[in-house]
């Protein structure tokens, strides 16, 4: 016994006080709406018996724990929650509800998740209009604004989905509940980017998933906060596209290449994480040696060989073969080819290889001089013309050029097309060689004797010749004497030129034939001046000569007479 400062004894608890008070507390009628656990005690064809803690059993409709297969979805020794349903009990039992406990229990969790805004699971149910109908313990709506943090094209894609969502508005009195998704996200994606965030660092090596692909690289979720992961920075070798080496949803291992903490914006990289194949290119590739490679890529200027996986060389169209002729790389080499190369050149802070196809065959420049010699005839194909000249390929990778002043002694050729035609097969003559350059001067008109040479070889100043007039300039008339040789008779030297300004009709017409008087020649200049004048003049001093001499052998003969006629007389 004890004693209190009242001076009133205590009495004695018993030991099992506390226990009696249990058992008779199960006498007290449940409170109303009064959510109850009860143990599963049994299972019939209609019924659910339930052990809810009153001193009595209860029994529960076997519909309210089927599911919409039909299957009981409880069995003896299941806790449930019930509560006192209200109507006629069978003899012998209370009826309860399960439905109504449940539905209770569902709306408690969801004011407790509503005020503490805490993230619960849904199942998306099916499409309605203006969202979707999300089941998280009772129907609720999600408006489709409030399925992702970006637009969602096709909502159907989330219907059959568990997803965690978080209440953005709670009315019980009218059991209406509205969730969103995106709130979820968005607080799950900031909780992640904050602490990535805090480990990031420009060449640290981290784990990230491929969340999306695009032509020009790889998004990759880093833990809230995405990294660009560059087409170029994924490999040493060619992608073209990144899908060769990754998909949506594959873990991949990435270095930070850059990171800027204020925009957050991060540059990843995969190949980095490899050595650099260029670091020791030259130990591999030295100059002068032989490679084997594939083709990838033809482009105008060249084709691309890989040597090995992130080392390119090219081959340009002018190493591709001793000729001139090829127009382009695809003539020779096409993608997925295997080709023997000369490394000619090695650059790696550029980058870059030169390689080289003609050097696998001797250059038909180093031996022209041993096959060929000045003067000599060669034959060939006219490959191009320009406005210069002419291009005769006389052999594979040797083309001589026939300028256009050395097409013919006799024609003023202002183009090649004039005399020749592409693909036509010609003689020449080879003029000079200079193998060091690889050029080749040829000549077409030097197979024939210079026209002009053989005129002034021929005739001389004082010289009467014959030509007609083949065409007038305001100074006088061009007279062909021989083909491909002109003169100039110049106004000046035509009989009855007057001299006069002003219109005055040309003494010659094309078309007449004359004899002219060469009154000059110069053979450097191929000039040559004729006269119709001098000729005119020349004839009239014979006709003066012939009078004269035809007088004077007239006089003589008189003068004989009279000598005679005087001997007689005497």
């Amino acid at each position: 016994m004890a004693v209190d400062n009242s001076g009133q004894v205590d009495q004695p608890v018993p030991e099992n006080y506390e226990n009696l008070l249990d058992d008779y507390s199960h006498f007290a009628p449940p409170a109303a709406d009064e959510v109850l656990q009860g143990v599963v005690l049994g299972v019939t064809g209609k019924d659910v018996i339930i052990d809810f803690g009153y001193k009595s059993e209860g029994i529960v409709p076997i519909e309210q724990f089927q599911n919409p297969a039909g299957e009981v979805t409880v069995h003896p020794g299941d806790v449930v929650d019930v509560m006192i349903e209200h109507g006629e009990p069978p003899e012998g039992y209370v009826l309860l509800s399960h439905t109504r406990a449940a539905r209770l229990r569902v709306w408690d969790n969801l004011d407790k998740a509503y005020e503490e805004q805490l993230v619960i699971s849904g199942h998306v149910l099916g499409r309605v209009k203006g969202g979707l109908a999300v089941d998280v313990g009772i129907k609720a709506f999600m408006p489709g604004s409030q399925a992702d943090p970006r637009p969602v094209h096709n909502l159907d894609s989330l219907v059959g989905q568990d997803i965690p969502v978080k209440i953005i508005k709670l009315n019980r009195r009218r059991g209406n509940v509205v969730v969103s998704r995106k709130t979820a996200i968005e607080e799950e994606i900031t909780a992640r980017k904050s602490a990535t965030l805090e480990h990031l660092g420009e060449g640290a090596v981290v784990t990230g998933i491929v969340k999306n692909l695009t032509e020009y690289g790889a998004f990759v979720d880093l833990g809230g906060i995405d990294g660009l992961l560059h087409v170029t920075d994924m490999s040493y070798g060619r992608v073209t596209h990144p899908s060769e080496m990754l998909h949506v949803g594959q873990e991949i291992a990435v270095k930070i290449l850059k990171f800027d903490r204020s925009k957050e914006r991060v540059s990843l990289g995969i190949k980095q994480l490899e050595p650099d194949p260029w670091d020791t290119v030259t130990e591999r590739y030295p100059l002068s040696g032989r490679v084997i490679g594939k083709v990838v890529n033809v482009t105008d200027y060249g084709a691309f060989v890989e040597l090995e996986p992130g080392v390119e060389g090219l081959i340009h169209i002018s190493e591709m073969t001793w000729s001139r002729r090829m127009k382009h790389p695809s003539k020779v080499v096409k993608p997925g080819d295997q080709v023997e190369a000369v490394i000619l050149e090695v650059h790696p802070r550029e980058r870059r290889i030169s390689l080289g196809l003609k050097q696998l065959e001797p250059n038909p420049w180093t031996t022209i001089d041993s096959r060929y010699s000045v003067g000599s005839v060669v034959e060939g194909r006219v490959r191009n013309m320009t406005d210069f000249g002419a291009f005769i390929e006389i052999e594979e990778g040797i083309d001589g050029l026939v300028h256009v002043s050395d097409l013919s002694w006799t024609k003023r050729v202002k183009h090649p097309s004039e005399v020749l035609k592409k693909g036509q097969i010609v003689q020449a003559v080879i003029l000079n060689i200079d193998s060091a350059s690889h050029r080749l001067s040829l000549g077409i008109k030097q197979l024939q004797p210079d026209a002009w040479e053989s005129y002034f070889q021929h005739h001389q100043v004082g010289d009467i010749v014959h030509g007609h007039v083949c065409r007038l300039a305001s100074f006088g008339a061009f007279v062909e004497l021989a083909e491909g040789v002109e003169g100039l008779c110049h106004f000046s030297e035509t009989p009855g030129y007057s001299g006069r300004r002003g219109p005055e009709p040309p003494p010659l017409a094309v078309g007449q034939e004359f004899d002219f008087k060469v009154i000059k020649m110069s053979e450097a200049e191929k000039k040559i001046g004729l006269s119709l004048r001098a000729v005119a003049d020349d004839e009239e001093k014979s006709r003066l000569d012939d009078y004269q001499r035809q007088a004077h052998a007239a006089t003589t003969t008189i003068e004989e007479v009279m000598s005679l006629k005087d001997r007689d007389v005497e």
